[in-house]
């Protein structure tokens, strides 16, 4: 699987608590892979670890399961941006497993910029948009 276009590649341990009564990774786990992702990649593109900062919601999951994930499995998640508008992106992902072997599950995501105060969708600053697009393209 070519994996090229993904920068960033987060590694996860599964847990003991991820996993439910079959023994594999429950797939409400998989929601909180994708937000460790988003947030990586939030940290690496503004260079900021202040949650507080980050002006976008979370609007649409897509997830597609490939192949279960067992305690003691070691996984990473890719994660890149796939598409950009005035207000929104999506994020595609890839869930690995350590070696890169075996797709576990794909997934996409559809966030968009959010004015907390005012509550309501607002246009992606054109600081944001070009840190976006600077990384994503050096990808």
């Amino acid at each position: 699987m070519d994996l090229s276009g993904y920068k960033i590649k987060l590694p996860i341990q599964v847990r003991f608590r991820d996993t439910d009564a079959m023994g594999h990774v429950n797939n409400a786990v998989f929601l909180s892979l994708l937000e460790l992702a988003r947030v990586e990649y939030w940290a690496t593109v503004t260079g900021s670890r202040d949650y507080t900062s980050m002006q976008f919601i979370l609007v649409r999951v897509e997830i597609d399961f490939r192949s279960p994930i067992k305690l003691g499995d070691d996984i990473c998640v890719y994660i890149r941006t796939s598409k950009m508008g005035r207000s929104s992106w999506e994020f595609d992902y890839k869930i690995m497993d350590r070696h890169g072997d075996r797709l576990v599950a794909e997934a996409k995501t559809v966030q968009c910029c959010f004015d907390y105060q005012r509550n309501k969708v607002q246009r992606m600053t054109d600081e944001f948009r070009k840190k976006m697009e600077e990384f994503d393209a050096s990808a």
